[in-house]
């Protein structure tokens, strides 16, 4: 295969939000550019080690790249397309966050070929967005999405965030249908997870184990509300004409973000920037997550061996990057089924045996089997899924398929 993804991740937002545990934070003028003059010259690093590599997608994550002057997203994309050998309809997405948006920002990102937008709203309802720590209100979001439009956006995700402090039922509803209204192609619903180390894990930790318990919280939803909330979700989305293709993700037929699917279908990416994941054959790689030792480092790149403690041996890679891990045979098995099952297509038993040689029952033939008398999952001739109980409990059946 000579595919390949491009993730580029810009670490800078306006402000850090209440629940976000992301490699992202506020940074100067001076810093940004020293950061994006190093990633300019990551991306020219690789370029000439992945010649002859055609760039299906590339995906501008972060932080929030949007916050960022549009001339800097236009020479981040300029190297991009120098470096790279990208195909004309290649899926070009960058994360905005309501209220970063301008005219001039829209115009150039579609000179540069930016042809996706992924618009961070989480709740449509404004004491909701201020608790989240969330710079912007819905109307500020309104006015963004309208521009987008106006500017011939026409692929454009919408995130939403649930089971947040003192949500309900209702209120979660309301921001659904007002979502819904605007007709956007692609919508993403996380529900909330509190991270160590993150404002809202010293406010609610207490509330969460209450929650993960079973027992009645006092702040965050029940256990028993948040699957309320999922289902309800499920229901009006699927009603809207949105199509649940992954636990998280529903899209209008033909919107699905290629990008995640090459993610969940373990497709060669490369990843540059602060902290950023790389998967390349078989290895999977990370970049040192420091701001100012990536900004010295990125002066002069070099290829160099990194220590893979796990299989004991040395592995190719850069002086970028911060570790680097070879997956054995076992590990690359485990991540095709989980992955594989995030999607509600689930697996193709004939890419499991032309990706190791061996069907996929003759490796996992009794956990199949339970899982199928479980009623968490259904076998075809070609095929492997969940039903809707078993993604209601993904979590768990990905568990049964470490060896």
């Amino acid at each position: 295969m000579n595919e390949l993804e491009l993730y580029l991740h810009i670490p800078f937002c306006m402000k850090k939000c209440n629940y976000c545990d992301f490699l992202s934070a506020h940074a100067d003028e001076q810093s940004q550019l020293a950061y994006l003059e190093g990633l300019k010259r990551e991306l020219s690093f690789y370029g000439t080690r992945f010649l002859g590599r055609r760039i299906t997608s590339i995906y501008i994550g972060g932080g929030t790249p949007s916050w960022m002057q549009e001339s800097y997203i236009a020479g981040l994309m300029k190297e991009a397309f120098r470096s790279f050998s990208v195909e004309k309809n290649a899926e070009i997405t960058i994360e905005c966050n309501p209220g970063t948006l301008t005219k001039k920002k829209l115009e150039c990102y579609r000179k540069v070929g930016i042809n996706r937008l992924s618009i961070g709203l989480q709740s449509a309802n404004n004491e909701e967005l201020k608790l989240l720590g969330r710079v912007h209100t819905f109307e500020q979001f309104l006015r963004n999405f309208e521009l987008a439009r106006e500017y011939g956006f026409s692929n454009i995700n919408i995130d939403l965030m649930d089971s947040l402090p003192y949500q309900t039922e209702e209120t979660f509803y309301h921001t659904l249908i007002k979502t819904v209204r605007l007709n956007p192609e692609h919508i993403s619903c996380y529900s909330l997870i509190l991270e160590k180390g993150t404002p809202f894990y010293e406010q609610y930790k207490f509330d969460m184990v209450k929650q993960q318990a079973g027992m009645k919280t006092e702040i965050l939803p029940s256990e028993e509300m948040a699957y309320r909330i999922g289902k309800m979700t499920q229901a009006v989305l699927a009603e809207n004409g949105y199509r649940q293709y992954e636990i998280s993700n529903f899209a209008k037929k033909g919107h699905e973000c290629r990008h995640n699917i090459g993610y969940w279908q373990r497709k060669e990416y490369l990843g540059a920037g602060l902290g950023a994941d790389s998967l390349i054959g078989e290895t999977r790689y990370q970049n040192i997550r420091d701001l100012q030792e990536y900004i010295r480092k990125s002066v002069h790149i070099e290829e160099t061996e990194l220590s893979d403690e796990k299989q004991e041996k040395l592995i190719t890679g850069s002086t970028l990057h911060a570790k680097a891990t070879e997956l054995d045979r076992k590990a690359q098995m485990e991540e095709f089924m989980f992955l594989g099952f995030r999607m509600t297509e689930g697996i193709e038993k004939s890419r499991f045996y032309q990706s190791f040689g061996l069907t996929v029952d003759f490796i996992y033939h009794s956990v199949l089997e339970k899982l199928k008398a479980d009623g968490l999952l259904i076998e075809t001739p070609t095929k492997l899924y969940l039903t809707e109980q078993g993604m209601d409990l993904n979590n768990y059946v990905a568990a049964q398929f470490l060896l």
